[in-house]
């Protein structure tokens, strides 16, 4: 077995824990070097992935694949964490022990990737919980906010529950087809009922990874609870880390098998749901990490149109969809985060006036919120044209109208933010501070994606190129 394939998980795995050790081994009042640690750690291991991104192999027989598709997703893991570890620069002053918070960002990382490239289901497992079990940590890490500690023990508790759904769903799957490969199962696989109750609990323990209603339940108080850095890469990785699971599972394993369920059509349901509640909900919403959370909903049942198709358009465009909503969601969040460094507050009435106070944070705001809602020439529209075509391609016209209409909708809670920016009046006339690694995110995620929607073609043939791997 060549290890050198490995090395992207080996670097991530030894990042975390330089960074860790850093935190005990230097004095408090040098808890920054935790932060220069982690970032340039993180840069250089994502310059080694893209110059590595063609490299494949399968590893301990077949249990893990490195290939385009996970590389893919590695590449948006890392491009995620840094911008996560950017715009948490000032933000995390308020924290006692950075070290730790910039080390367990990198050990979700590290269980994102396992996930991605797991070809059978416990080590997909492992990595699942390596990520959530950071998370429950990192959610609750503001110890003297009563709304962070509420939002860490409510996620330890539904994520819990979750994860013993899809072990169970697992065991299940084992008793009845004696395996736990991917590529096993899609010749293993039978109608017996057990056996489809055990698919069933395994796509429901990754609908609730992913936010599809009605597993749906945690994330806006989880949202508005977690620090703003920590809800933006919730967001963004981890949604993308359980969508990348999801496909490779449902491609590999249960759609090459002619079973009486069909799944398309369950997760069709699924997607439509996910999105007239996403987006319905978010219009009545009063703080903005509550709306982004009703928001990443709506966008969840979008990426899952992509699966519903289950064709190259649809597959290519729920990574597609996936890498521009990074830089969209981490955008809104960054600037969010600066807002209530500087006011304390979240509420949308804390934005009034801000194109007067920092126009760069309205702008990056309202691009990056106009992508979210697929307006053109934002790479929001190219995505979601390559989902929509794929869905129609397959049949599923009427949802592709669904999430026409709604993404028209998500227009008016998306602007109404940008109206109270611009015209609002705000009594505090004083600018707010960003500090130089903030503006170096916002200006990241702004140029990114209105560049990525003007000219989409190089990150589309890099999608369709991943993919291929495995249809």
């Amino acid at each position: 077995m060549d290890i050198s394939m490995l090395l992207t998980e080996i670097f991530v795995a030894i990042l975390g824990l330089i960074v860790l050790i850093s935190g005990l081994v230097l004095p408090a009042r040098n808890n920054h070097i935790a932060w220069g640690i982690a970032l340039w750690g993180t840069l250089l291991i994502l310059v080694y992935s893209v110059f590595s991104f063609t490299s494949q192999a399968t590893l301990f027989n077949g249990v893990y694949n490195v290939d385009l598709f996970g590389n893919f997703f590695k590449l948006l893991f890392l491009i995620a964490a840094v911008l996560v570890i950017l715009i948490s620069d000032k933000y995390s002053d308020r924290f006692h022990k950075k070290s730790e918070f910039y080390g367990l960002i990198i050990f979700a990382t590290l269980g994102m990737m396992l996930m991605t490239s797991a070809n059978e289901l416990i080590t997909l497992y492992v990595g699942l919980e390596l990520m959530t079990i950071s998370f429950y940590i990192l959610t609750a890490y503001l110890l003297n906010d009563k709304l962070s500690g509420e939002a860490g023990l409510k996620y330890l508790i539904l994520g819990s529950l979750s994860s013993a759904i899809l072990l169970f769903g697992v065991s299940l799957v084992y008793a009845l087809s004696g395996t736990i490969m991917f590529d096993s199962l899609s010749t293993a696989l039978s109608n017996q009922p057990a056996l489809i109750a055990g698919l069933v609990l395994i796509i429901a323990g990754f609908a609730f990874k992913i936010s599809v209603v009605p597993f749906h339940m945690w994330t806006p108080d989880i949202y508005q609870g977690a620090p703003t850095p920590i809800t933006a890469y919730l967001s963004v990785a981890s949604k993308a880390a359980g969508f990348a699971a999801l496909v490779r599972f449902f491609i590999t394993a249960v759609h090459p098998v002619d079973l009486i369920f069909d799944w398309n059509l369950l997760l069709a349901v699924l997607a439509a749901v996910t999105i007239l509640a996403g987006n319905l909900i978010a219009l009545t919403q009063k703080d903005i990490k509550r709306l982004l959370a009703y928001s990443s909903i709506a966008q969840a049942g979008y990426i899952l149109v992509g699966l519903v198709a289950a064709n190259t358009y649809g597959l290519k465009g729920v990574l597609f969809y996936s890498m521009v909503y990074v830089f969209a969601n981490v955008g809104a969040f960054a600037v969010a985060a600066a807002v209530e460094n500087n006011t304390g507050k979240t509420g949308i009435e804390a934005f009034s006036g801000l194109s007067k106070r920092s126009p760069l944070l309205a702008a990056v705001l309202t691009i990056c919120m106009l992508s979210l809602a697929g307006i053109p020439p934002m790479a929001g529209f190219a995505g979601k044209f390559y989902l929509f075509a794929g869905a129609i391609q397959s049949g599923y016209l009427w949802l592709a109208i669904i999430g026409l209409v709604m993404s028209m909708i998500s227009v008016y809670y998306y602007l109404g933010v940008a109206k109270v920016m611009y015209i609002g009046e705000n009594q505090v006339a004083n600018s707010l501070f960003t500090g130089g690694a903030v503006k170096v995110a916002l200006w990241v995620c702004l140029v990114l994606t209105i560049a990525m929607g003007v000219y989409p073609g190089p990150l589309s043939e890099l999608a369709g190129y991943a993919i291929s791997v495995i249809l």
